[in-house]
């Protein structure tokens, strides 16, 4: 059999990694879904990197941060971006909840996201926050005011009430523990270092990442069973 396939050279493949689109293929579900958000960085290896192989450990190291939502009931990831690692965690909650298909009935977040634009776009998505105020957190919205109470207000004022690990106990907030599982599979399936030069074609291998963990958790997550 004389079957002639062409292989695109490396170059094809790089111009076609940048505008590749990727689905994370979430199992759909029916009905609203909680959501738990964070970010990890991922290392590059570009400039900074060669000079730390020739000349030694520099300063500076490039990364780029990589936010993920999942879903807790099932361990996977139903929201992606990456970004350069000056962007702040809370610019990227509107991209990531604007990919979650079904309606988010709570978001779990950790301090860093305690932001007047994080709290607003919950607001419209109808989510619930689940995101413990800052130490230094104060009342924005007072109770002799004739508005509603802020979610966030009735979360600080039952920390100052209890304690903050009663509110985090109350709450579940020790579901957003499963976020940072996944950030950890991550690492250790696929490296914490991307291996593209460009940032759209590292965008694109971060997705991709993602995408093959959904896959490899809708296969199967172990079991344990204590005796």
């Amino acid at each position: 059999m004389d079957a002639r396939v062409e292989i695109p050279d490396y170059t094809s493949l790089q111009k076609r990694a940048a505008k590749m689109e990727i689905a994370l293929n979430a199992t759909p579900k029916h009905g609203p879904i909680d959501v738990v958000v964070d970010s990890t960085g991922l290392k590059v290896f570009g400039e900074g990197e060669w000079k730390a192989r020739k000349h030694g450990v520099s300063k500076r190291r490039t990364w780029r941060k990589l936010h993920l939502a999942i879903a807790p009931e099932t361990g996977e990831i139903v929201a992606e971006e990456s970004t350069d690692n000056d962007k702040h965690d809370a610019d990227l909650v509107e991209p990531l909840i604007d990919q979650v298909e079904p309606p988010i009935e709570k978001f779990y977040g950790d301090g860093a996201y305690d932001q007047r634009k994080v709290y607003d776009a919950l607001e419209c998505e109808a989510a619930q926050p689940i995101i413990p105020p800052r130490k230094n957190a104060k009342i924005w919205r007072h109770a002799n005011s004739n508005d509603y109470r802020l979610p966030r207000d009735e979360a600080l004022r039952q920390i100052r009430r209890t304690s903050r690990k009663a509110w985090k106990i109350d709450v579940g907030y020790h579901v957003r523990s499963l976020v940072e599982t996944t950030m950890h599979r991550v690492k250790t399936t696929f490296g914490d270092k991307l291996r593209s030069r460009k940032p759209p074609n590292q965008k694109t291998e971060a997705r991709l990442r993602c995408a093959i963990l959904n896959r490899f958790t809708q296969l199967g997550m172990p079991q344990f069973v204590w005796s």
